[in-house]
């Protein structure tokens, strides 16, 4: 068994870079990160393969300064399995594709039923690979041999996977469809920071009344502020659970507070002194939070038919038409089209016109093969919806 070693020094870092830069055709990457120990998403293990070079293994927190490995490979294409996934992470290290090739989204466009990195391996190469340690921290050091092997699996055969993929994809007409996807992968922008991030304490549901919805918002800012500062996961602290229990249990001392059994958690008691604060400064604002907060999200479907009959009747004939598209094309509705795009054209739908529609489906951000394979469909049932009774009428006649 081949014995990975983990770069974490100069000398080494630019020697690799080196190897890399003289390998030959695309370079796989992925990243390792400690989701659900840390508080960041940075990249804790880079891996990186090219033929004629072999696996890397990087260091990022030893390391630091990645620019000489993006000079080395940065103009050539990287492979990923779910490259949105780890694009933040990179582009946090200065590590930037020029052009990228997405097994896992083109193995979706193929219609694939399994799509995992393991399932596509082994379906294209015949080779099994172990998963065991997806979920493990990696922000650990030294990282066990084991982990290391796990690590360099996960690139070693993806430059092999891409090659057969794309054969496939050209066979089956999908290229263009994938091109456009790994384009538009690559394009899309860091997501804007969430308006009011507390609100998605799970179990919030359960909080009635401003006064209260401020004690939440205080508790949740109290554990990121100490959960950034410890750098550790949040929920690993106080779980959202206890946060909310303590906000429903309306403790009236921080003696009170430690007495709440469902107030658990590592710092839980360790801080009780900074949840009891929080709970103060809650109770003390004078600027409240609002009860029901705007969003622009569609009504539910199932309440169009009262709310929106017209859009409901719209919605009703597409979608299937949209499925039949997906089924002759074998892949997923919702890599043929985000059902988001749909509801939203049949809610407030332009001008009924091949052009009009097209032009509010590129706004909605389809890509342009989206657009060809369904425009016509999901035109002519919206035409088609126009010329049926409504539900009432029906019910009448």
């Amino acid at each position: 068994m081949t014995e990975f070693t983990v770069i974490d020094d100069t000398i080494e870092f630019e020697a690799a870079c080196r190897a890399l830069s003289a390998g030959t055709g695309p370079v796989a990457v992925d990243v390792e990160r400690a989701s659900g120990f840390r508080y960041s998403q940075r990249a804790y293990l880079v891996q990186v393969f090219r033929r004629d070079a072999g696996v890397f293994l990087f260091d990022p927190p030893a390391l630091g300064d990645f620019t000489s490995l993006q000079a080395a490979v940065g103009h050539l294409e990287w492979v990923f399995h779910a490259a949105s996934q780890d694009l933040p992470s990179l582009r946090e290290l200065g590590l930037t594709p020029n052009s990228l090739f997405d097994t896992e989204l083109a193995s979706r466009l193929l219609g694939r039923e399994k799509v995992g990195l393991a399932a596509v391996v082994e379906e294209t190469l015949g080779i099994t690979l172990k998963k065991e340690h997806s979920a493990a921290d990696w922000s650990t050091r030294p990282l066990p041999e084991a982990w290391l092997e796990y690590a360099a699996l996960d690139v070693l055969y993806l430059v092999d996977v891409r090659d057969a993929i794309a054969t496939e994809l050209e066979e089956r007409h999908k290229d263009e469809f994938a091109a456009q996807e790994f384009a538009a992968t690559l394009a899309q922008p860091p997501r804007p920071p969430r308006e009011d991030p507390w609100r998605r304490l799970s179990g919030l549901h359960q909080v009635k009344g401003a006064r209260k919805l401020a004690v939440a918002r205080s508790l949740w800012n109290a554990r990121e502020e100490y959960a950034q500062e410890q750098d550790v996961a949040p929920g690993r602290l106080v779980p959202d659970r206890a946060l909310v229990a303590a906000v429903l249990a309306d403790p009236q001392s921080k003696q009170a507070l430690a007495a709440e059994k469902a107030f658990t958690g590592r710092a839980s008691r360790a801080q009780l002194d900074r949840w009891w604060a929080a709970i103060v400064r809650g109770r003390e604002e004078s600027v409240l939070p609002r009860e029901r907060v705007h969003s622009d999200s569609l009504p539910p479907a199932r309440a169009w038919a009262e709310r929106n009959p017209e859009a409901d009747a719209r919605l009703k004939l597409a979608r299937p038409a949209v499925e039949e598209v997906a089924q002759e094309l074998s892949m997923p509705t919702e890599n043929l089209l985000k059902p988001d795009f749909l509801r939203r054209l049949a809610w407030a739908p332009p001008v009924l016109t091949e052009a009009a529609l097209s032009a509010a489906l590129a706004e909605l951000g389809a890509r342009p093969w989206q657009i060809e394979q369904t425009v016509q469909k999901i035109l002519d049932a919206f035409v088609e919806s126009m010329q049926q009774p409504a539900e009432g009428e029906r019910l009448e006649s």
